[in-house]
């Protein structure tokens, strides 16, 4: 790097901190996830407005590779955080409603993106068809297990019955999308010859679980480690979780994938102290403040960037209201129809129903390896992120409708009919 590209990129990460804090506190002060905020900056920031010029004077071409580099380390760090932070324990005495709800709002926004995208292909052809329309199925099927833990202990919901239900239906639907991308990417990885490498992940897969994660287990747990003033496990977690997504990049899956494997087998409840939180917990605590603070705000200024709305015809807001009818609609029906099949009532299965549609962070991953892998253009990947900024930001507002709280600082339990039975404080329930 020139000096000039050092200092330019020294002002461009000044720049994001500052903009992108502001624009989270904007976004929760009218109740919305900082994502919100923060991807609304880097679209602002982008062509959509001035043609870029604002973009082109914070953020130089010259030093654009180097923020994008940062910001796939941050999501190769928070797909870490989302692999750990899966939790088999929220299935239990759950598992015919979660796996009933789950199913069904993947199924049926799943059929119906695949639909659209067989309408979608003649407007924005790529190299695959097949590949195009697996990928807008997994893309309208996505729930983002992170954005809704957020607005749950946000709202005071995350320990009742409907919370529980909704962070396991939405692990389940995160599995299963990552699973799908997988998919594409595999066919993606085929047309360019390189399908043989795929194969080694089943090994890797095999390895990871037979070998790694006791290996991880022995090694946290001996008293040397416990016992140390020195950030061994963290030194691990960083250079095991950045080997891993090196690996399923080097084999064509993408590094996310890897990143997220070695969260789902880090080891629980090994604890320093009888009194300490779980060690792993504090691992994944401080990755993840890490990754908050500054490396995933660059990632959403740079997605933003790519964002270009000033050249939409009339053509292109129909496929946004398509998109938006699809994933909304789809999402919802599936959801709401599968809960009151498993048994809930109306306004618990309409509350399921909402959350569910919450997209965030994890659609914006999708999305962006779509555009890395040219499954989408940039118009239809522009459509696709106002879609995941809608569905998100709607969210919140429809939640309180459904379950107003009034009282800053209070939290409801809700009965498995739906009913909201009580009113409780929220102080010191969550970190």
């Amino acid at each position: 790097m020139t000096t000039q590209q050092t200092s330019g990129l020294l002002l461009a990460l000044g720049a994001i901190a500052l903009l992108a804090f502001g624009a989270g506190a904007l976004a929760r002060r009218f109740r919305q996830p900082p994502v919100i905020g923060e991807v609304l900056l880097g679209v602002l920031l982008g062509p959509t407005l001035f043609h870029g010029a604002v973009a082109n004077a914070l953020f130089p071409a010259d030093t654009r590779p180097f923020l994008t580099a940062l910001a796939d380390i941050g999501v190769a760090l928070f797909m870490f955080t989302v692999g750990a932070e899966l939790d088999a324990t929220l299935l239990n005495g759950r598992k015919v409603v979660a796996g009933t709800v789950a199913s069904g709002s993947i199924a049926l926004p799943f059929a119906l993106g695949s639909l659209l995208a067989l309408y979608l292909f003649s407007g924005h052809p790529t190299g695959n068809k097949t590949s195009f329309v697996l990928f807008m199925g997994a893309a309208m099927s996505v729930t983002a297990f992170p954005v809704l833990a957020r607005i749950l202990v946000d709202r005071g919901m995350s320990r009742t019955w409907l919370g529980n239900i909704a962070l396991a239906c939405a692990a389940i639907d995160d599995v299963l999308a990552w699973t799908l991308l997988a998919v594409v990417v595999a066919i993606c990885g085929a047309a360019t010859g390189s399908q043989w490498l795929l194969l080694l992940f089943i090994p890797y897969l095999a390895l990871m679980v037979a070998v790694v994660r006791p290996g991880l287990k022995r090694l946290m747990s001996s008293p040397r480690v416990l016992g140390s003033r020195q950030p061994v496990p963290l030194v691990v977690t960083l250079v095991g979780l950045l080997l891993s997504a090196a690996f399923t990049e080097w084999i064509g899956l993408h590094f996310i994938f890897g990143a997220f494997l070695f969260g789902a087998v880090m080891p629980r409840g090994i604890a320093r102290t009888a009194r300490t939180e779980d060690l792993s917990e504090g691992i994944v605590g401080q990755i993840s403040d890490l990754t908050g603070i500054m490396l995933l705000p660059i990632y959403f200024v740079v997605a933003g960037l790519k964002v270009n709305l000033s050249g939409m015809n009339g053509r292109d807001f129909v496929d946004l209201g398509l998109i938006l009818a699809v994933a909304v609609g789809g999402k919802f029906l599936g959801a709401y129809l599968s809960a009151r099949l498993a048994g809930m009532g109306t306004r618990a299965a309409t509350a399921l129903a909402v959350l569910m549609n919450t997209r965030g962070l994890t659609e914006l991953i999708i999305l962006t390896v779509g555009l890395q892998l040219g499954v989408l253009d940039g118009q239809l990947y522009s459509s696709m992120v106002v879609m995941a900024l809608v569905t998100t930001a709607l969210a919140g507002p429809l939640l309180q409708a459904l379950y107003p709280i009034r009282t800053p600082g209070a939290a409801i339990e809700i009965a498995a009919d739906g009913t909201r039975t009580a009113v409780v404080s929220t102080t010191g329930l969550h970190r």
